[in-house]
């Protein structure tokens, strides 16, 4: 078999790689059958001679390839007929955005192996950005409350050499005494935000504490499902009956927003599930949260404040939080928001490090191996010009209707 690395082609510009220049040197000695060779690019966050000197073929035509790794969706353009890709296409959710890149996959009979879409037995991905989403969105939290509060500044995640350098900024943060900090989300995401905190020495209280007590030390607490969400009925909280019928509860997340100072959102929300808070909530006297580190970046979604996302360039926004709109005036009903929706290209070093990690560890022996718990089969969205049957939902959507 071999393998390429795709020159990211979208716009604009994702300087992450699958696979960095020692992974790839390690997956040629662990796999001494299997021939990799990697797309020339200037644009990547390792250098083509990165490649080079770790002994791995560097070419501008990868067109013999048999399988291709990116990152982002490939344009139409640089779509290879009848290889087998892998990277994040955004379409299982019908994107219409993406539409025809799915109908260009299918007339070139690609296989296309979706990122988002491999998992194990049980449903749980296997591979994802979603931990570095959650450490540099957590950091530029704090780089938000800083700039706001006149606290302190930090040096952008983006402006940093790496992650150690990042890190290295947060012992300038300085943090009221009584700060209170909450989290929604326990996954990927919600773990990686937590690497943040505890960097950061925030000692973590639970949720009844978080709301009862006070503290002399900034404390944050993390929310399940279970502790911002209700039935509607009244009736006993089951985590599997919230994500089979998500219509049956609602939001109780309003008595953590009356004494939080920072909300840093980390879940997975789907459209039938409640909105976090609403507006109306948002204009309470007593909605105390003013910072909100929004990682999820649901717009017009569960959180009212995000308005829209920003960007890496300019991630920090200002909404008032009586007419919810945007402003440029702040007070004490200003919230700031960090709405960031590609974090993880802050430090594409380190994020495709984590990402091609778990590429190594829990794809490549199915891949190069035995397929045994179909999991590369169950992520296939097109194969031989048709629609995977996992994915014969997206029928209508190929046909226009």
């Amino acid at each position: 078999m071999k393998i390429g690395i795709i020159r990211e082609g979208k716009t604009p510009p994702d300087k992450r790689v699958p696979f960095t220049p020692k992974q790839c040197q390690l997956i040629v000695s662990r796999y001494p059958q299997l021939e990799l060779v990697v797309q020339s690019s200037p644009i990547r966050a390792f250098s083509d001679q990165e490649y080079i000197d770790a002994g791995i073929t560097v070419e501008a035509d990868i067109s013999d390839v048999d399988v291709v790794f990116g990152v982002k969706e490939v344009p139409i353009e640089m779509l290879l007929a009848d290889k087998t890709y892998f990277f994040f296409s955004h379409t299982i959710k019908e994107q219409p955005y993406n539409r025809n890149l799915l109908l260009a996959m299918m007339e070139k009979s690609i296989k296309m192996v979706d990122y988002e879409c491999l998992t194990d037995k049980k449903g749980k991905r296997l591979v994802g950005f979603g931990r570095y989403a959650g450490i540099v969105g957590t950091y530029n939290g704090f780089l938000a409350f800083g700039k706001t509060a006149k606290a302190y500044d930090l040096k952008p995640a983006n402006k940093c050499a790496d992650r150690i350098e990042m890190e290295g900024e947060l012992d300038k943060v300085n943090l009221p005494s009584n700060f209170k900090i909450v989290l929604t989300g326990t996954g990927r995401v919600g773990k990686g935000a937590v690497e943040i905190l505890k960097k950061l020495k925030i000692r973590e209280v639970k949720p009844a504490e978080f709301l009862e007590e006070s503290f002399n030390e900034p404390v944050y607490a993390v929310l399940g499902v279970k502790s911002y969400n209700k039935r509607i009925d009244g009736g006993e909280f089951k985590v599997s009956e919230f994500y089979e019928s998500p219509e049956d509860f609602e939001s109780n997340f309003y008595r953590f927003a009356k004494v939080a100072d920072m909300y840093i959102p980390c879940h997975y929300w789907d459209s039938e599930a409640p909105y976090v808070f609403t507006k109306e909530e948002m204009k309470r006297s007593d909605f105390k949260i003013r910072t909100i580190a929004d990682i999820s970046c649901d717009i017009d979604g569960p959180i009212p404040s995000t308005v829209r996302p920003s960007t890496i360039a300019d991630p920090i926004y200002y909404v008032n939080r009586l007419t919810g709109k945007e402003t440029n005036e702040i007070n004490a009903d200003t919230i700031t928001v960090m709405a960031v929706d590609n974090l993880p290209c802050e430090l594409p070093k380190d994020a495709s490090e984590d990402f091609g990690n778990e590429l190594i560890n829990n794809i490549l022996p199915n891949l190069l191996g035995t397929d045994n718990d179909r999991i590369i089969y169950r992520a296939t969205i097109t194969e031989r010009g048709e629609l995977n049957d996992e994915y014969e939902y997206l029928q209508g959507y190929v046909d226009g209707n």
